[in-house]
């Protein structure tokens, strides 16, 4: 039982007792984006000035993650414990980034593949759309979304 919660003044804090969300990710070339999908509706996750991509030149790609990721939890006030990873980057590299931003990883996919899953969206948002509808699928014990 909580007695209260403190909230930061530009957003909530995460709460540690929720479910854990899963969430898609975009690695594309100069940036990249996170997604969330429920109910095969997916949405980009914006930072909290409204940028919907994250400038990613010259980054490390556990770094970016944790970036990803922190912005997710912010905006859904819950852990994020899984991604469907959208990117043409070697798939061993993409693990071991994964691992270092602590999420699991559900499926690391071309970002074509994803793509093609979001018909009808931007050319440039349709592969973290592609990825979220991923993790919504294959996020373990149901949709934690």
């Amino acid at each position: 039982m909580k007695l209260f919660q403190i909230e930061e003044p530009d957003g909530p804090l995460v709460d540690s007792d929720a479910a854990g969300a899963a969430v898609g990710i975009d690695l594309a070339v100069a940036v990249a984006r996170v997604a969330i999908a429920v109910g095969g509706n997916a949405e980009i996750l914006p930072d909290a000035d409204g940028n919907r991509a994250l400038d990613v030149v010259g980054a490390a790609l556990g770094d970016v993650l944790l970036a990803l990721r922190a912005r997710a939890e912010k905006q859904l006030a819950r852990p994020v414990t899984h991604a469907a990873i959208a990117s043409d980057a070697d798939g061993a590299a993409i693990a071991r980034a994964s691992d270092e931003a602590g999420l699991a990883l559900l499926r690391h996919v071309a970002r074509g593949e994803a793509a093609a899953l979001a018909p009808g969206a931007a050319a440039e948002e349709a592969a973290v759309l592609g990825a979220a509808m991923i993790a919504e699928d294959m996020v373990p014990g149901g949709s934690a979304n």
